[in-house]
C-alpha cells in the first residue's frame, strides 16, 4: 500500500524530462520546439505563448492553466481540447500528473 503523500517535483522532473521535453522546454526565454515553451504559462489561457503556431482549438478552448484543468488535461489532451494538435496519448496516473503539475509549477513560474 502506497503511503500518501504530496506530489513530488523530482519525481516530476523526471516525468518531464521522458515525457515532455522531446516538444517543450520550461525556462525562460526558452525555445519553441513542436509544442511552445512552458515559461510563465501557469495563471495564462491556452494558445498565448508569443511566437507559437497553435491550433485554432487550443486558441478558442479559453482555458485558463492551473492545477485542476492541467490535471484533466495531462490525462488525455486530444480528449480535453478536441482538435488539438498536441500528439500526445495523456499519462493517465493520477501521482504522475500531479508530481508533473508540481515540477511545472516550480519550472515555468517567474
Amino acid at each position: 500500500m502506497a503511503k500518501k503523500k504530496g506530489a513530488n517535483e523530482k519525481k516530476g522532473a523526471k516525468v518531464f524530462k521522458t515525457k515532455c521535453s522531446q516538444c517543450h522546454t520550461v525556462e525562460e526565454g526558452g525555445a519553441h520546439k513542436q509544442g511552445p515553451n512552458l515559461y510563465g504559462f501557469f495563471g495564462r489561457q491556452s494558445g498565448q505563448a508569443e511566437g507559437y503556431s497553435y491550433s485554432s482549438a487550443n486558441k478558442k478552448s479559453g482555458i485558463t492553466w492551473g492545477d485542476d484543468t492541467l490535471f484533466e488535461y495531462l490525462e488525455n489532451p486530444k480528449k480535453y481540447i478536441k482538435g488539438t494538435k498536441m500528439v500526445f496519448a495523456g499519462i493517465k496516473k493520477p501521482a504522475e500528473r500531479k508530481d508533473l503539475i508540481a515540477y511545472l509549477k516550480k519550472s515555468c513560474t517567474p
